[in-house]
C-alpha cells in the first residue's frame, strides 16, 4: 500500500506540473497574442484612416498585391491560411513561424491599399503561429501543441475583435464544429481574456454596436428574426461557394501567382471607381452608418461580396470575418422594411446569422453578438444563431473544418 500511494503521489505531482505548465504557456500566449493583436489591430485602424484620406492609394494596390506575394515566397509560407491554424488546432499539421510576419505584413498591406478583406482570419493564423512558437519554448507534445493551437487562435481573436469570451469558444469551436477540446477550455479562456487586456491597456480599439431597440421575445418577432436569419443564411451558403469558386477560377485562368494578384487589384481598382470606396478595406464604417444613421444601400451586401470574393480569390491577405459582418448587417438591415423591424436590429440578426452560417459555429456566434450587442436580446440572437446550422448547411470558409 505504502508503495502504491508514493505512486499515486508521484503521478498527481506530474500532472500538476504539466497544468502549471500549461497555465504558463496560456498565459503567455496572451500576453503575445495581446502585444501582436494589438499592434496589429491598430495598424490596421491606421492604415485604413490613411487610405481614407488618400483616395489615391488604391491605384497602387497591384504593386502591393505583387509585394504580398513575394512576401510569402521569401518566407516559404505559399499556400498556408487560416486553414492550416485549424489542422494544428486538430492536431494533424504545424505552422511555421514565419506566417506571423507575412500575415501581418501582407494584411496591412491589403487594408492600406483597398482591398476587401478583414483582420480576424489573419488573427487566427497569428495566433496559430504565436502558438508554433511558445510550443518549440517549452517542448510541446502533439496533443499541448494542439491545445496551444487553440489558446493562440483565442488570444488573437480576442486581442483584434474585444470579445474576450466569443473569441474563445470561436476557437474552441471551430476547427471541429460539434465537439469542444475540454482540456482546451480553461487555458483558452485564461489567453483570451489576458489578450484582451493587454490589447485593451495598448490602445487598440474595438468595435461595440448598440441597435436602437430589440423587439420583446415574442412569438411574432421570433418567428420573423428567423426568418430574417434564414435568408441570411441561405446568403452565406452562397458566399462560402463563390469564394471556393472564385480561387479555383483565378488559379486556373492566372497560374502565375504575380499575374492572378496584379488582374485582381486592378479589378479592384475599376470596381472601386464605377461604385466607390464603402467596400474598401473591411467596411465596418458602414455598419457604424447603419446603426448610427439608420442608412443602407439594399446593394451593399452583394457589392461586398463582389469586391471580397475578388479580392480574397486573387490572393490579397487578410480574412474574410469583417467583410461577412459587414454583408450580414447591410442584408439584414435591407430586410428590416420587410419584415417591420428596426434596421439596427436586423442589422445585428444578420451579423450574428451570417457569421454563423460562413463559420459553422453557431455558439461562438450567439456569445459574440452578446458581447457586441448587448444581452438584452439574448434569446432571440441565440435563435438566430443556432438556426444558422439549419439553413446555410455544411459548407464553410474553411476547407480543413471538420465536423463531430
Amino acid at each position: 500500500m505504502k508503495f502504491n500511494d508514493n505512486k499515486n503521489i508521484s503521478e498527481g505531482l506530474r500532472r500538476s506540473a504539466e497544468c502549471a505548465v500549461l497555465l504558463g504557456a496560456a498565459i503567455l500566449l496572451g500576453l503575445i497574442g495581446g502585444a501582436v493583436g494589438g499592434l496589429f489591430a491598430r495598424s490596421i485602424t491606421f492604415v485604413s484612416d490613411l487610405r481614407a484620406e488618400n483616395s489615391w492609394l488604391i491605384y497602387l494596390l497591384p504593386v502591393g498585391g505583387l509585394a504580398t506575394v513575394a512576401i510569402y515566397k521569401l518566407t516559404k509560407t505559399e499556400g498556408i491560411g487560416t486553414d492550416r491554424a485549424l489542422e494544428s488546432a486538430q492536431g494533424e499539421a504545424r505552422t511555421p513561424i514565419l506566417l506571423i510576419p507575412a500575415i501581418f505584413i501582407s494584411s496591412v498591406i491589403t487594408h492600406l491599399l483597398g482591398g476587401s478583406a478583414g483582420k480576424e482570419g489573419a488573427a487566427l493564423q497569428l495566433g496559430s503561429g504565436s502558438a508554433e512558437l511558445v510550443s518549440k519554448i517549452i517542448k510541446a507534445d502533439s496533443k499541448t501543441r494542439s491545445i496551444l493551437t487553440i489558446c493562440g487562435m483565442s488570444a488573437l481573436f480576442s486581442a483584434v475583435f474585444g470579445t474576450p469570451i466569443g473569441a474563445c469558444v470561436f476557437a474552441l469551436e471551430v476547427a471541429v464544429v460539434g465537439s469542444f477540446n475540454a482540456a482546451a477550455i480553461f487555458p483558452a479562456l485564461v489567453s483570451s481574456v489576458t489578450a484582451h487586456l493587454i490589447s485593451t491597456a495598448i490602445g487598440a480599439a474595438h468595435e461595440n454596436f448598440l441597435p436602437e431597440a430589440v423587439p420583446d421575445t415574442s412569438l411574432i418577432p421570433l418567428l420573423k428574426t428567423l426568418a430574417i436569419a434564414a435568408i441570411v443564411s441561405l446568403a452565406a451558403n452562397v458566399f462560402c461557394r463563390l469564394m471556393h469558386g472564385g480561387k479555383k477560377l483565378f488559379a486556373s485562368t492566372f497560374k502565375n501567382p504575380f499575374l492572378r494578384i496584379f488582374v485582381g487589384g486592378c479589378a479592384v481598382i475599376a470596381l472601386t471607381l464605377i461604385f466607390g470606396t464603402d467596400y474598401n478595406g473591411g467596411g465596418f464604417f458602414v455598419i457604424e452608418r447603419i446603426f448610427e444613421e439608420g442608412t443602407v444601400r439594399p446593394e451593399a451586401f452583394l457589392l461586398k461580396i463582389l469586391f471580397t470574393v475578388i479580392t480574397i480569390s486573387a490572393g490579397y491577405k487578410g480574412g474574410e470575418i469583417v467583410p461577412s459582418f459587414f454583408i450580414g448587417a447591410t442584408l439584414g438591415a435591407t430586410l428590416s422594411g420587410l419584415f417591420g423591424l428596426p434596421m439596427s436590429y436586423c442589422a445585428a440578426i444578420g451579423m450574428t446569422a451570417f457569421f454563423g452560417g460562413v463559420t459553422n459555429c453557431p455558439i461562438a456566434s450567439a456569445v459574440i453578438a452578446v458581447e457586441l450587442f448587448g444581452a438584452n436580446g439574448f434569446i432571440l440572437f441565440t435563435a438566430a444563431a443556432f438556426a444558422t446550422r439549419v439553413f446555410s448547411g455544411k459548407v464553410s470558409l474553411y476547407n480543413k473544418q471538420k465536423t463531430a
